[in-house]
């Protein structure tokens, strides 16, 4: 790794102006491509005291030998410069997004001699003009039921060539699915006018061909030609059917991509809907890997960068208006540029009511469960798991495989209703049979680095119980321990299996320290642990007075957030839980022998808890299901909680004044 004071230029040879900075490694690759409205202030903050980079800043400026840059005459040229560099050299630095799943095209190759209308993924041609995307199946309803009515050539270049030398058309030409112009059935010429005529269909015409297509079949029925008004009267079914398969979600008017995100401190998952005439037309989602240090803004001028500045991006594929979540960084420039593209005006907004923002929601939601899917495609996959886990090893330096991981969280409110989560992952998969539960009362509950060492003690307390208990053979099976946890909650007799190989906490050095204390105190020296803290994605190890920095790309790092995340949702869950069980807490409660079914009969039975407080032994024992013993219990409890109450003193609320 280089020392970027070795390259870093001297003070006074960064220019002011704005321009397009560059940084290169060793072997003279581009590995990160930034503008700057102020080149010198922005460069000087890549030299800056490297314990207050980012961790991602850190490893670019450490990986890079030289950085250059060029200056440019506005921030509109530097928003251009920075696009082309960036897709010409991919720098591995750069957002770099990618489709979350390859979506089907329906293509026009307007520029050959006869156009071909083919569903088409992947890397756009030039000359071709692209509707969608759309879903597998619904592409191909879609394109068969327009061949229909515009029988524009399907065919591929091997099929067309045979029927121009056969002189016979292929099977489609035989079923008026295509007009053959490969034999002479229509011109070269019309064959282009109708394939036109597909792509004005598609582009949002389509009442205009409805409409035209109704007046020739009314002509046709007033010249009594009923087979041809038939025939036509089927085309517009046809097209009816393909126009209303979308829905109507705005103005006939509105032109627009809806964008959303949903996002972590590793990937984004983008998701945007295509609106062209108040419908929308198609879907597209991207999964990016965050491996710059990029805010909110950045991360949309990046998209827009990408989504629509390729060369073989058409002009029509960019809408009057772009709605987005936040307004991109330069938004001005941004639109202005691909005003520039599109031939017309760009305004780049951010909904705030009304049917457009409630669509941005469903986009939202489209956004959220992209990104679900992508983590559970990207935890079940066994190559990627056993990446994470050998990446892991290897960062951490241990000896053994980790085949075992167990995870602690604490969470609480202001320090009330304190609770611990344990879960656990075997091979890379989460076990959720042996998630455990902890409930943290006395001392303990002080702060979380006492409560992270309570819950470490208790968990390997019982594991050390077990083993010995395992080892003089003397435990009964289904028999109770001495000192078994009864906080433990969801547990089986038998309270935890093998130890782990690792131990995660939700936390930094102090709550690492902690847990290290808990396991040192225990006399276990077998298991490490290691801390991973929000804010940076840090590994702490104990003792250490630097983190453990994994690059945000790594799988091991992934790994160990999405244990993180578990660990602390099912504390949460465990934490509202018991908090709403507090708050509804009552004094029967506390009546030995008296269950939540007795409770409710027997306050049937009086009406309130007033009057049960109220009722002598003999009136309580009268309810169904209460003997005496009961009654006494009941009639003792309640009165013994009365009398533990302190009155409220009385205030004079003139004076403020306390009286006896």
């Amino acid at each position: 790794m280089a020392d970027p004071a070795s390259y870093r230029p001297k003070p006074g040879e960064i220019p002011t102006d704005p321009g397009v900075y560059r940084f290169r490694d060793e072997h003279g690759r581009i590995i990160y491509v930034g503008k700057a409205k102020n080149l010198r202030s922005r460069l000087n903050s890549y030299f800056a005291n490297p314990a207050t980079l980012l961790p991602k800043t850190h490893a670019m400026v450490h990986h890079a030998a030289s950085v250059q840059w060029t200056i440019v005459g506005s921030e509109l040229e530097a928003l251009q410069l920075e696009y082309t560099w960036i897709k010409e050299f991919a720098p591995r630095y750069n957002l770099a997004f990618r489709d979350d799943k390859t979506y089907p095209y329906l293509a026009v190759s307007m520029s050959e001699k006869f156009p071909r209308v083919q569903v088409m993924r992947g890397e756009r041609r030039k000359g071709t003009k692209y509707f969608g995307p759309y879903t597998a199946g619904a592409i191909r309803e879609t394109m068969d039921t327009l061949l229909r009515v515009f029988p524009v050539r399907s065919c591929s270049t091997g099929v067309l060539r045979r029927a121009e030398r056969s002189g016979r058309p292929c099977l489609l030409g035989y079923i008026d699915k295509c007009a053959a112009p490969c034999v002479g059935r229509i011109s070269i010429e019309d064959h282009k006018a109708l394939a036109q005529d597909f792509c004005d269909f598609m582009g949002g015409e389509a009442k205009r061909f409805i409409g035209t297509l109704e007046k020739r079949m009314s002509a046709a029925v007033a010249e009594l030609d009923y087979e041809q008004a038939a025939r036509v009267r089927d085309d517009i079914i046809a097209l009816r059917k393909v126009f209303e398969r979308n829905a109507v979600v705005l103005t006939e008017d509105t032109n627009a991509d809806i964008f959303a995100v949903e996002q972590d401190d590793l990937e984004a998952a983008v998701q945007v809907f295509f609106v062209r005439g108040g419908r929308i037309r198609g879907q597209r989602g991207w999964v990016v890997e965050k491996v710059e240090d990029a805010s909110n803004a950045e991360l949309w001028e990046h998209l827009m960068q990408q989504v629509y500045g390729g060369e073989e991006q058409q002009q029509d594929a960019i809408p009057r208006q772009i709605l987005v979540p936040e307004l991109p960084a330069n938004h001005e420039y941004l639109a202005q540029w691909l005003g520039e593209l599109r031939q017309g005006k760009v305004s780049i907004k951010v909904p705030q009511r009304g049917e457009k923002a409630a669509l941005m929601d469903t986009v939202q939601i489209n956004a959220r469960q992209a990104m679900a899917l992508h983590k559970s495609r990207r935890a079940g996959d066994l190559t990627t798991r056993s990446l994470a886990l050998q990446e892991l090893q290897e960062a951490l330096d241990l000896p053994m495989p980790l085949l075992r991981i167990e995870c602690f969280d604490i969470s609480h409110v202001q320090g009330t209703n304190v609770v611990a989560s344990m879960v656990v992952v075997e091979d890379g998969i989460a076990k959720k049979s042996e998630y455990r539960k902890f409930a943290i009362t006395g001392e303990a509950a002080i702060d979380d680095t006492a409560s992270m060492y309570d819950v470490i003690t208790r968990r390997f307390r019982n594991y050390l119980a077990e083993k010995e208990t395992r080892a003089q053979g003397t435990l009964a099976s289904g028999e109770l321990m001495a000192g078994d946890d009864e906080d433990t909650v969801e547990a089986p007799k038998s309270k935890f299996a093998y130890p782990p190989n690792l131990v995660v906490v939700d936390g930094g050095i102090p709550q690492v320290n902690a847990a290290a204390r808990a396991l040192a105190d225990l006399g276990i020296t077998d298991v490490a642990v290691i801390g991973l803290a929000k804010r940076l994605e840090e590994v702490w190890v104990p003792e250490s007075d630097f983190p453990v920095i994994l690059p945000r790309s790594s799988e091991g790092l992934y790994l160990l957030q999405r244990i993180r995340d578990e660990a602390h949702r099912f504390a949460i869950t465990f934490h509202r839980a018991k908090r709403g069980k507090a708050m509804v807490a009552s004094v029967l409660d506390t009546v030995p022998g008296l269950g939540a079914a007795k409770q409710k009969t027997l306050l049937a039975h009086f009406g309130s808890l007033k009057k049960v407080r109220a009722a002598t032994v003999e009136e309580l024992a009268q309810a169904k299901g209460v003997g005496p013993v009961l009654a006494q219990a009941i009639h003792d409890t309640v009165n013994a909680s009365d009398q533990n109450l302190t009155p409220a003193p009385a205030i004079n609320m003139t004076t403020g004044e306390i009286l006896d």
